[in-house]
């Protein structure tokens, strides 16, 4: 309003260590830090000033002596934990201990570093697969305890689960600020579209653009489509996890999500139309279908720092499939 003094953000003048600043969800993240929101959106004031992306080339985070150079190196305000080592059913079916430990290991050193170091705030990213396997849906932050994940992806899953333990107990012993958030299944443009590694979004976006483009009558889908998942759109995670780093200051964890649930029939479908295949898809009934059914109780971010996603599904799924076809897959 006219007159009005402009909001200044709580990161204004900070220095932000972003992990994993440089993937996927870490890219959006840093360009919605450093815009302070998305271009031609209204948003809140999140803008960092000073964000430093620690390079695994230069800084392996999963070496106790190369975590605690990066906070002598960079002493940070703000850590956003986003760094991970991930992958798709047959990635963790394949590599479910180095999974587990090298999240493990990442997650405690960086919180126990940062607490040495003083840092002011400390933002944990963990996963939706560190709900027990038959959750009921939607998914609610108190069901996180309430059995085992699912096995595929348990090791993972837990090894991210432990930095809400880690958090609290912190919290509870030091008085050390973190916070814990959980995000659904990501999908947009720069997604890893590595057959071998991906999820699932970006393996059928690439399988049926790679059919429609060679005239392939058919594409092959693991498993048998009956279970369902819930999709954030990346900038629309990126923009929960500022809103979070700068007003949510509470022990409790937070589920990030979309709030709706699709079976990975019908989406296998809506890509496959979007991209243009008109062939037949093939369901692999010997491949696991992961968990049965994921889908996120949304109203604790809504109610603790506003935040709502805005990206339609099958919107989403456009954007995501026209950066594959003109940018992404020359870089596979």
């Amino acid at each position: 309003m006219k007159g009005q003094a402009p909001v200044r953000s709580l990161m204004a003048g900070k220095k932000v260590i972003v992990t994993g600043g440089a993937g996927f969800l870490g890219s959006h993240l840093v360009e919605w830090l450093v815009r302070g929101g998305q271009a031609g959106m209204p948003a809140p004031p999140c803008r960092a000033e000073d964000i430093f992306v620690p390079r695994s080339a230069e800084y392996d985070l999963t070496r106790e002596a190369d975590v605690i150079r990066l906070y002598d190196e960079y002493p940070a305000d703000i850590v956003i934990h986003l760094a991970a080592v991930v992958g798709g059913i047959g990635a963790n079916r394949e590599h479910p201990g180095s999974f587990c430990y090298k999240n493990l290991v990442m997650g405690a050193m960086l919180m126990e570093h940062a607490r040495r170091s003083s840092v002011e705030k400390f933002v944990a990213i963990g996963t939706i697969c560190a709900y027990p396997k038959f959750t009921p849906v939607p998914f609610k932050e108190a069901d996180l305890w309430n059995g085992y994940p699912e096995e595929t992806n348990a090791p993972y899953g837990l090894a991210k689960k432990m930095m809400l333990v880690l958090s609290q107990a912190y919290r509870q012993e030091y008085g050390f600020r973190s916070i814990y958030l959980l995000p659904v299944n990501l999908y947009g443009p720069r997604d890893n579209f590595d057959p071998a590694s991906s999820h699932v979004i970006p393996a059928l976006i690439r399988k049926c653009v790679e059919a429609k483009e060679a005239g392939r009558d058919t594409v092959e889908v693991w498993g048998t489509g009956r279970a369902t998942r819930e999709f954030l759109y990346v900038d629309d995670a990126a923009e929960a996890i500022a809103l979070a780093a700068e007003r949510y200051d509470g022990p409790e964890p937070v589920n990030i999500g979309a709030g709706f649930e699709i079976s990975i029939q019908d989406l296998a479908e809506l890509i496959a139309r979007l991209a243009g295949f008109e062939g037949r898809l093939v369901w692999d009934t010997t491949k696991p279908d992961g968990q049965p059914r994921r889908s996120l109780d949304t109203s604790r971010a809504e109610q603790l720092f506003g935040f709502r996603a805005r990206t339609a599904l099958e919107d989403g799924l456009r954007k995501t499939i026209d950066w594959y076809q003109s940018a992404g897959s020359s870089k596979q």
